[in-house]
């Protein structure tokens, strides 16, 4: 563990790591199984996560790690939310993403009023789920970051504790994948990118 005001070592050039983003893929959440993460390395992976950019030093961010039992309870209260929504198939389908992993932290976006721009503070958040699923890449383990309906309804973000003044930024899932995932389409960066002198 550095210290605080402990000078840092400068960036090493690395090919593990960068061959690690290069191959970085997020998984089906509902093929994960375990093992999961161990507790210790559950720690490890939250204190990785928070080493993020956040504008400011306010950490406008929470962590809630979910263990299967949690998820189970909270999926049945809603499949029974979305039974009242619409009837929707799609929505009782994507609950699988939430109880089939091993591990799930939740991150939740939790601005400090009148100090850095909102926006600023939620893409803090976002940094931290990108940093969760790089450091659960570090220990061997697959990842997926998703949202689905049950982030944006305010009775199903109650299951899971989230105040009035917070959004969740992701469920960030965490176990292992029985075979590879395959490659998805990727950006032309000719596209996205411009060059200025």
């Amino acid at each position: 563990m550095v210290e605080l005001s402990e000078p840092l070592p400068l960036p090493a050039a690395s090919a593990d790591f960068r061959r690690r983003l290069a191959e970085r893929r997020s998984a089906p959440a509902q093929a994960l199984i375990t093992p999961g993460p161990s507790d210790a390395e559950i720690e490890e992976i939250l204190t990785l996560g928070a080493r993020t950019p956040d504008h400011g030093k306010l950490f406008p961010w929470r962590f809630v790690v979910l263990g299967p039992r949690t998820r189970a309870e909270i999926a049945e209260k809603l499949a029974v939310l979305a039974e009242l929504r619409d009837k929707s198939a799609k929505d009782q389908a994507v609950l699988a993403k939430l109880t089939a992993a091993p591990v799930t932290i939740l991150v939740i976006s939790t601005p400090v009023p009148n100090a850095k721009p909102l926006w600023e503070q939620q893409l803090s958040a976002g940094a931290v789920c990108m940093n969760l699923e790089h450091a659960a890449g570090g220990f061997g383990y697959s990842a997926s970051w998703i949202t689905d309906w049950y982030s944006y309804d305010a009775q199903a973000t109650a299951l899971f504790g989230v105040q009035d003044d917070e959004t969740v930024a992701g469920f960030i899932h965490i176990g292992t994948l029985a075979e590879p995932a395959l490659e998805r389409p990727r950006p032309d960066l000719a596209a996205k990118v411009t060059h200025l002198p």
